[in-house]
């Protein structure tokens, strides 16, 4: 058995080989549970405001009552939540789980184009937005199958004055509210309110049914909805427990800084739900751009964990007054969402005194495979080992199993492990066997001791800041200008975001100016999806078929500039 997991006899101490994924039902299980153990405890803070478990139970129970007893939505309907981590999100979130709606996470940054695919593609009937990104939303709503619209501003959960002051400076003073007209929209307290009159009506739930549809290029092609269920998500959930232990982590005592948005697979499992479960206080940042003021609510935190990814960590090293704050109750760093850079995981050791340990996962699998024992001293420059119940493999390209310090792709199964790609039957059987094992794309070895290392990426992904950008999607969109007659799409290396987007453009209207195709990507592309380099060429390199050969186009040893 060890020989075909290596990994087992490398375990830390007290981390079990299995998990038992039977131990809840369904994720609002685990809620249930946290909201009676940890009733008093503080759960999630933001601007200066905490709410505890006991009063995210009572208005996520709201929320619940006004999705099933005012709007009469029913099991297996999809609500999208279009937020920011702000603290209507956990209520949302945990308010449609319980009312056993599966939750459609959504990019508040998405443009109109973004947003509406994802919409019609889902079959949401509701969603809940940001008065921020509202008007967004205006421009699509009427093609989709969205019946039911919940709005909220910043600052409405905060109390009286605070949060008038805070919506007013944001519409008024920063002008961060674009104006909208959507006259059949309630708003989020108003939803409470009503759904307080519809006391929480117990959904039967199991494994098969799906808690999250999340979005994802997969390794190809236009953003498609992994099937997440509630199997899924309680077995990485428990996966990840098990791995982070009692001995590090105190239930009830941890202070987790939640900077990454709850909308992204990393931050939604390790913050918003370990954390949960374990009675954490989860302290929102709803702007981590904003360093200075981001290094400011650090200081106020008494934070013990922070996840993140390597340019968050990056950008913290390099913000005045970081390097003075006190670490001495931080005993948890992880990254993951993109490589952690060795230069930046060595400073953030020598500043904070804490490891910065890295992990591996796909939103495919909930998303956490691989986690890097937490107790290593320095970085290694490995994803780390398999998270329990978890088999990972590496296979030639065809089909056989490789041996140790060959490399080939990476196979993982396990039950965290999505259900499938919504509506892609096609897609689905491209990526996931019969046999249960989930092609990952990233081309990966494993050492004799069952560390694995990624050698090289999903051939053709870009990654920019932790975030997924699909060439396919880029190019699909800067097609769509008459002026363009054909466009490749590469990830460049960049000190900043990992990689950025560079474009390669053969013009149809020789009159066509960089700035024009900016402007355009910028009414099309969400940001970190827009390119920062573009180049002009008279013809692109192509297959014999007349595919573009975009890796000619990475591989060329010229600046990126």
């Amino acid at each position: 058995m060890s020989n075909e997991r290596p990994w087992l006899e490398h375990y830390p101490a007290g981390v079990p080989g299995q998990i038992d994924v039977n131990q809840y039902a369904s994720v609002p299980a685990v809620l249930e549970e946290a909201f009676t153990r940890f009733r008093d405890r503080p759960a999630f803070a933001n601007f200066g405001r905490q709410l505890s478990y006991g009063q995210i139970d009572e208005m996520s129970r709201q929320f619940a009552g006004y999705l099933t007893g005012v709007l009469k939505l029913g099991k297996g309907d999809r609500i999208a939540i279009m937020l920011p981590n702000v603290l209507q999100y956990p209520i949302a979130l945990f308010g449609a789980l319980r009312a056993g709606l599966v939750v459609v996470n959504t990019n508040p940054m998405y443009t109109a184009r973004e947003l509406k695919h994802q919409l019609e593609d889902s079959g949401a009937k509701a969603i809940v937005v940001l008065d921020n990104f509202a008007a967004t939303l205006q421009q699509v709503a009427a093609q989709t199958q969205v019946k039911h619209i919940v709005t909220t501003g910043i600052g409405d959960l905060l109390g009286f004055p605070k949060g008038a002051l805070v919506n007013f400076v944001l519409k008024h003073v920063k002008k961060m509210v674009p104006a909208f007209h959507l006259p059949e929209a309630v708003r989020f307290r108003d939803a409470l309110a009503q759904g307080a009159a519809h006391p929480l009506q117990p959904v039967t739930m199991d494994h098969d049914d799906i808690a999250f549809l999340q979005y994802t290029g997969g390794t190809t092609g236009v953003a498609k909805g992994a099937m997440l269920t509630h199997g899924n998500m309680i077995a990485n959930m428990l996966q990840a427990a098990a791995w982070i232990g009692t001995e590090l982590v105190k239930p009830g005592k941890e202070v987790i800084i939640t900077a990454l948005p709850l909308y992204h697979i990393f931050s939604l499992t390790a913050n918003g739900l370990v954390f949960t479960r374990l009675g954490g206080l989860n302290w929102l940042i709803t702007n981590p751009r904003d360093m200075p003021g981001f290094v400011k609510e650090l200081g106020k935190s008494g934070f013990t964990a922070l996840t993140g990814v390597n340019t968050l960590f990056n950008g913290l090293l390099n913000t005045p007054g970081f390097a003075e704050l006190d670490f001495s109750r931080l005993h948890l760093t992880l990254g993951g969402g993109m490589a952690v850079q060795r230069k930046v995981a060595e400073r953030w050791k020598q500043t904070t005194g804490c490891t910065l340990a890295e992990a591996y996962g796909l939103t495919e699998t909930s998303p956490a495979v691989c986690i890097n024992p937490l107790n290593l001293k320095e970085y290694n420059g490995s994803i780390g080992l398999p998270v329990p119940s978890t088999d990972v493999a590496i296979w030639s390209e065809a089909g056989q199993p490789l041996p140790v310090g060959e490399v080939g792709e990476l196979m993982v199964r396990g039950p965290q492990v999505m259900k499938g790609y919504w509506k892609r039957e096609d897609e689905t059987a491209k990526v996931l066997g019969a046999d249960g094992w989930l092609h990952t794309g990233d081309i990966a070895k494993m050492d004799e001791n069952g560390y694995f290392y990624i050698v090289d990426r999903k051939k053709d992904m870009i990654l920019v800041s932790g975030f997924n950008v699909y060439p396919n999607e880029v190019e699909d969109a800067v097609m769509a200008h008459p002026g363009v007659l054909e466009v490749a799409a590469v990830g460049v290396p960049d000190e900043h975001s990992g990689e950025v987007v560079k474009l390669f453009v053969v013009r149809k209207d020789p009159n066509l100016t960089e700035e024009a195709l900016r402007q355009f990507c910028r009414e099309n592309l969400t940001g970190y999806k827009r390119p920062k380099l573009i180049e002009f060429r008279d013809s692109l390199p192509k297959s014999n078929v007349g595919k573009i050969l975009r890796r000619e186009l990475r591989d060329e040893k010229k600046p990126a500039g």
